[in-house]
């Protein structure tokens, strides 16, 4: 055995003696009946500060595991908030409105006068210029919603309305195409000229204008 095992195992035997010194000092104490009810008292304050710091521990870690979920709660507030400012500043100009709706000849009818009603009138019959291109319209939140749902679940609204939009804009260059003087087209635009006219027939022929030379 080395010098520093002899004084380990020497302070071991010490605090031995010195709890045992201190065991029989308080059962002398206890032999008088004041120190006695003193002892017991110091006891019972014992035992009430433990169970306070029991529900004190208890407390702390409650409130830790409310603030571990305030703090998740939070980050989940701001992906929402992230995504709200998102979708409100990317609004497609198809999707309708929240409010109520009015129609475009009540608004002029409040807003104008008599004069104004009749170029209404004027506007809401078909155009009859030979040179308008004709456009799908995109459809509205109730035609999406009487779609049979075995049809719903294949497109969402707004991948219809992007199909839409994407067709009107081949349309329109097509006939932007058709509508140009030969004289101005470059190689390019003279072979699209020439294939849309090649792919014409009498069930898909439109009526552009035709062509300068």
């Amino acid at each position: 055995m080395d010098s520093s095992e002899l004084e380990d195992l020497t302070q071991h035997i010490n605090d031995k003696i010195s709890g045992v010194m201190k065991i029989l000092h308080l059962r002398t104490l206890a032999k008088d009946p004041d120190k006695r009810n003193m002892l017991k008292k110091i006891s019972q304050d014992l035992l009430s500060i433990n169970n306070l710091l029991n529900q004190f521990e208890a407390q702390v870690n409650q409130q830790k595991e409310i603030l571990k979920s305030l703090k998740e709660l939070e980050k989940l507030v701001e992906e929402d908030v992230k995504q709200a400012k998102h979708l409100k500043e990317n609004i497609p100009p198809h999707m309708p409105r929240k409010g109520p709706v009015q129609s475009s000849a009540a608004v002029l009818k409040t807003s104008q006068g008599p004069e104004s009603n009749k170029e209404l009138e004027l506007s809401k019959k078909p155009s009859k210029h030979k040179d308008c291109i004709r456009e799908m319209l995109f459809i509205t939140t109730a035609e999406f919603e009487n779609i049979p749902a075995y049809m719903k679940g294949r497109f969402t609204y707004d991948q219809i309305n992007n199909v839409i939009q994407d067709i009107n804009k081949a349309v329109v260059c097509k006939y932007k195409i058709l509508k140009q003087s030969l004289k101005s087209m470059n190689n390019a635009t003279r072979k699209l000229y020439q294939r849309f006219k090649d792919e014409e027939c009498k069930e898909t022929k439109g009526k552009p204008k035709k062509p300068t030379r």
